[in-house]
């Protein structure tokens, strides 16, 4: 179902996100009170009246105070509720915030159906009122304005008990609709989501169908392909299907700050135990608080950008810290690490197909679909040198935004000899991330010199230079830098060439006889004629 208006979240004017109306007798000690702590539970400021303020013949000014400051109002329709002043006169306050104010209004129907609250005003109050006829509906809710209430509150698109098995299925679809309209929890994505929620769905089932112990999931795949936003999908998906959760972002660039990984373990634990300024005064502590306070939670957990053992180690990163029904989502450019963990599921990031590419890059470059007139070749270009990695599609995209075909042309050149700053930063995150030289130097001689050749030919060259191939092509594969083609040829992606080259260029960018390698012609041919 769809809220019924939308507003802005951050409006200073809310005192509170729900204000519950309900006849107690009817539901106070069942349904209300499930709904109430579920709502309190997901972290949603909740108001629930107490009998004591139900003094008098009219509504009290913190009653009043309390609807009129509340973004949204959920209305428990039950068998007694029509017959009570006191919610009559609720209800009538809450649909005039419904009308002045954008406040949100969700019924639920108890063991009544929206046709019964018509047919009741209609016999209570007179005959209903045609809703075309705007000058008798206006002279009619001057006269009933209960009536009117009633009658646009069963319209309101909400839940019919009757309609559901059990009352704990309908809390839970009322606490996601609720979160959703209050934007609470979910995690902010590109502006231009394409081609993230084909992918996500996959995973989604996948953690749908896994409900018993504790599942693990993996998401991998090289830098700037779009690992994290795909997690950030998920999470958006599955997390109000939890009691606790927690989103650990950029772990590995948060890992090398000081007392890094004791503000993850802090986060970690606050945000399951929603428990502000819990202190770690280790990691091996923290590890301890989060086996003895976790493992009986059902918990979605996502671990994201995680580089080594010893970050899942600290962070919950197994089965063992955690209660059952959890998830844990670990997005990494690692696969050993997932290996490792045995992981009950990898999901392996593949670059946007050619119209998803062109689709993303349009969006940031002319704010469109489709590229302005004049501009399709300039477009497949830049598109085809990004090779599908959403990364470099957004920022070039939007550093063309704007500019005329003659620069498009300038920078296009000025890629195929330096490539973005930006993009070379964030590739090159996982060449830094190598542990010895030899992977670096092997790494680096892939780029320049065998793309494309047979990975038995190139080990065995390798190996006779003194590297331990083998495992060094291995280790590549596994960080998502490398890759084996058909026929057993190597492969890398385009950007990841242009990275390892730009790196090599970079050691002596004016003399290229200082360079460790030499790949383009020309270089090759000025050194040997004039520096050997």
């Amino acid at each position: 179902m769809n809220p019924s208006s939308s507003f802005s979240t951050s409006n200073p004017q809310w005192l509170y996100d729900v204000f519950i109306s309900f006849r107690g007798p009817d539901t106070r000690g069942n349904f209300v009170s499930h709904l109430y702590a579920a709502l309190c539970n997901a972290g949603i400021n909740t108001f629930l009246d107490d009998e004591e303020l139900r003094k008098g013949k009219e509504l009290g000014p913190e009653l009043f105070r309390a609807i009129h400051g509340s973004q949204i109002s959920i209305v428990v329709f039950s068998g007694n509720y029509v017959h009570s002043n006191w919610c009559l006169d609720e209800l009538v306050q809450i649909m005039e915030c419904h009308d002045n104010t954008s406040q949100v209004v969700f019924p639920v129907f108890y063991g009544v159906t929206p046709s019964f609250i018509r047919q009741y005003a209609k016999e209570t109050f007179g005959e209903v009122t045609n809703k075309s006829d705007s000058r008798a509906r206006n002279v009619d809710h001057q006269k009933n304005p209960r009536k009117e209430a009633l009658i646009d509150a069963s319209h309101v698109a909400g839940w019919d008990m009757a309609n559901y098995s059990n009352e704990s299925m309908v809390v839970k679809k009322i606490v996601a609709q609720v979160l959703q309209t209050l934007d609470k929890k979910y995690l902010p994505i590109p502006d231009y989501p394409v081609g993230l929620e084909s992918r996500a769905k996959r995973m989604i089932r996948f953690l749908r169908q896994n409900t018993r112990g504790v599942c693990l999931a993996g998401i991998w795949g090289m830098g700037g392909i779009g690992k994290s936003t795909i997690a950030k999908v998920v999470y958006n998906n599955l997390w109000y299907e939890f009691e606790d959760q927690s989103f650990l972002a950029n772990i590995r660039e948060v890992w090398g700050k000081d007392r890094g990984p004791i503000n993850l373990q802090e986060q970690l634990l606050s945000d399951i135990l929603k428990k502000g300024n819990i202190k770690v005064h280790s990691v091996e502590w923290g590890k301890a608080m989060i086996n003895e306070r976790l493992c009986t939670k059902r918990a979605l957990i996502v671990l994201d950008d995680v580089s080594t053992r010893e970050q899942l180690d600290a962070l919950c990163g197994n089965r063992n810290g955690i209660g059952p029904g959890s998830i844990i989502i670990i997005t990494t450019r690692d696969v050993r690490l997932l290996n490792i963990t045995k992981v009950d599921f990898i999901y392996k990031v593949e670059g946007l197909n050619s119209s998803e590419s062109l689709k993303l890059f349009n969006w940031h470059a002319f704010k469109a679909e489709s590229p302005t007139k004049g501009s399709l070749r300039p477009s497949g270009d830049v598109v085809s040198y990004c090779g599908g990695l959403p990364l470099a599609l957004e920022v070039l995209g939007s550093y063309l935004f704007n500019r005329r075909i003659k620069e498009w042309n300038s920078v296009l050149s000025k890629l195929k000899q330096i490539p973005n700053d930006q993009i070379h930063e964030k590739l090159k995150i996982s060449f830094d991330g190598l542990r010895d030289r030899m992977e670096k130097d092997i790494f680096l001689d892939v780029c320049c010199f065998f793309i494309g050749k047979d990975i038995a030919y190139v080990t065995e060259i390798l190996n006779g230079c003194g590297f331990h191939a083998d495992i060094g092509i291995a280790v590549l594969i596994e960080r998502s830098l490398i890759k084996i083609e058909k026929n057993r040829k190597l492969g890398m992606h385009d950007l990841l060439r242009d990275m390892g080259r730009e790196i090599v260029r970079e050691s002596s960018t004016k003399k290229p006889e200082k360079r460790s390698r030499l790949w383009c012609h020309e270089d090759v041919v000025d050194v040997l004629t004039n520096h050997s």
